[in-house]
């Protein structure tokens, strides 16, 4: 007698795109670079697609957790400050000092924070969260969360 598997019903039925991207690209553990940057070229490829099926949204995201494990284990990212991701997104979006004024009280409260005479405040990272529509704790420092290892002192 033949075994029939019933698949779980929280799977997503796959179709004849998800069997042709994997014969394109197998899923299987990402081992270099090399591998990576083919991955992340594939995953942009798809992702600029507007219209998904059921078996490219499947193979995107399991493609996707490939490279979430192999970046988790592989790829060390530089410390990186919220005054940093504010640059790059006023440099992506053109944005100028001026634009961004009215989220932080004036423009020379801007100009502070940007010249690091000024740090975040929580009013400041969550109106940038909402003017970006990016979660809060990409404008937060990491190194202000680190404890101090050594907090009190002898002298």
């Amino acid at each position: 007698m033949e075994a029939r598997v019933v698949p779980h019903p929280s799977v997503p039925t796959v179709n004849e795109a998800y069997w042709r991207l994997v014969s394109e690209f197998p899923l299987v553990p990402i081992r270099d670079d090399a591998h990576l940057e083919q991955a992340l070229e594939i995953i942009d490829h798809l992702t600029d697609t507007l219209q998904h099926d059921t078996g490219t949204e499947a193979y995107l995201g399991a493609l996707a957790d490939l490279v979430y494990v192999y970046e988790q284990e592989h790829v060390t990212w530089p410390p990186v400050t919220g005054v940093d991701v504010l640059r790059y997104l006023m440099d992506e979006h053109e944005l100028t000092q001026a634009d961004l004024a009215a989220l932080f009280g004036g423009r020379s409260v801007i100009s502070d924070v940007l010249a690091g005479k000024r740090r975040l405040n929580l009013t400041h990272i969550t109106r940038l969260a909402d003017r970006f529509g990016m979660p809060a704790d990409v404008f937060i420092d990491r190194e202000a969360l680190t404890p101090d290892p050594t907090p009190f002192s002898d002298k």
